[in-house]
């Protein structure tokens, strides 16, 4: 359903929601590290994702990427939104653009239900939550 792109902004973020946690700011070479992406994918993931205020970047020496507070709190669906666009939780299964209850693919009813309980799971869950398990060691960014 999800990108590659939009999987590793969510893994990204996730981890700056770690580091930022302990008070410490992420460069992009050690976030790619961290979730097994490249260098460049993460780089050009996380400029998209400061410009649109939902992580925070510093220059200089003492730079990086972080999350404030407020953004610990923000939906995962706004991640997901911003790198996938505003209608990828209405989006049909099989990629028709007129499908509908009126005109629907063949999966239409089944995706429905599976696309709105990914929908809900993503407005629901919040970076905080994801930050947790993965820094208790009981989840993990990469294989």
């Amino acid at each position: 359903m999800f990108s590659y792109t939009c999987k590793t902004a969510i893994k990204a973020v996730i981890y700056l929601s770690g580091k930022s946690a302990e008070g410490e700011k992420a460069g992009i070479k050690d976030v790619a590290e961290h979730i097994n992406a490249s260098e460049h994918t993460v780089g050009k993931i996380l400029q998209s994702l400061a410009r649109q205020g939902l992580i925070n970047s510093v220059k200089g020496p003492s730079g990086g990427f972080f999350i404030n507070e407020e953004q610990q709190d923000q939906p995962i669906s706004n991640i997901v939104e911003t790198m996938e666009g505003k209608g990828v939780f209405k989006e049909c299964g099989l990629g028709l653009s007129k499908c509908s209850e009126n005109h629907p693919c063949p999966i239409h009813d089944e995706y429905k239900v599976v696309r709105e309980m990914i929908e809900k799971i993503f407005r629901v869950k919040k970076v905080r939550d994801l930050r947790g398990p993965v820094s208790q060691g009981i989840a993990y960014l990469m294989d």
